[in-house]
């Protein structure tokens, strides 16, 4: 009977193993169980997805889902994360109100913290006006840079932010200019034009052009053309301006100046956030007095 059974059988003459009958190509396929250990193992897991449809949110229904014996599921784990983030958050926001801008400075999780925010709400207030990266444009001033017609420390740049400039706000930064082309001639805006430019690039000088800015413009500019921050006159010596810096520009703005505005901040944002506003644009890279070490 053995023999008859054996018979039967496919055997692998190199092997010496069963086949299970299938062949391709003269190639057959041993008939060798799985080994015993995967077997436990896929019992294990079989018994581990039991207990995890179990304890856990798994199978749809026709109203949802499977709640699981825990009652976990990833929106509760979301929304508790979310609660953790907004208390922390509401923390610091109060200490960023508390504290003052040097506190706030010298201080790594609230520096850390306002640099955070302030970049924030600058791409959803400022940046509309300065560009995303702050570099500014035509008639917007370039906030990566050393000039600064009010000053670049911090208490200078929250000040500004707060009450803007020739904004509605009762105590508003403002500047003005006078309309020189109704008190010089043509031929005196180009001279004083092209000393203006010889400020910056020491040639084209027009001795002309350098007494009528003596006269007209020195009081506000200063008699090196280097500005005055307390009325807000731009330096005219660094070659970096605001409308232009060829000699059109420059008399057009001499002639018929243009005078920006930036809105006060004060009634559309909290101070916590002006004060956020204010250490992210002083970290950029033109901020004037120290910054924190890293």
């Amino acid at each position: 009977m053995a023999d008859h059974k054996n018979k039967d059988k496919d055997i692998d003459l190199h092997s010496g193993v069963e086949t299970t009958g299938h062949e391709w190509d003269g190639i057959k396929e041993l008939n060798i169980p799985a080994p015993r250990w995967w077997l436990v193992m896929f019992a294990i897991t079989c018994i581990w997805a039991v207990g995890y449809w179990i304890v856990y949110p798994a199978w749809p229904t026709l109203s949802g889902y499977t709640k699981g014996t825990l009652g976990w599921s990833s929106y509760k784990k979301l929304a508790e994360e979310q609660a953790e983030i907004t208390s922390l958050r509401g923390e610091l926001a109060a200490k960023i109100k508390s504290h003052s801008l040097e506190e706030i400075q010298n201080d790594p999780e609230l520096y850390a913290f306002a640099i955070a925010g302030g970049k924030t709400m600058f791409k959803e207030n400022c940046a509309a006006c300065h560009g995303t990266g702050a570099a500014g444009g035509r008639g917007y001033p370039n906030l990566n840079d050393d000039d600064w017609m009010w000053g670049g420390d911090l208490e200078s740049i929250y000040h500004t932010i707060k009450v803007g400039i020739r904004s509605t706000h009762e105590d508003t930064r403002t500047s003005q200019m006078p309309e020189f082309g109704e008190i010089l001639k043509h031929d005196e805006i180009s001279s004083v034009a092209d000393h203006v430019l010889s400020l910056s690039s020491g040639k084209g000088d027009s001795e002309q052009g350098a007494a009528i800015f003596k006269q007209n413009c020195a009081s506000c500019h200063g008699d090196t053309g280097h500005g005055g921050r307390q009325v807000g006159a731009p330096n005219l010596a660094d070659a970096i301006w605001l409308y232009g810096g060829d000699k059109a520009s420059i008399m057009q703005q001499v002639t018929n100046p243009r005078h920006g505005v930036m809105p006060t901040w004060e009634t559309r944002l909290p101070d916590e956030t002006i004060k956020q506003l204010s250490i992210y644009v002083h970290s950029l890279g033109g901020g004037e007095a120290d910054k924190p070490k890293e």
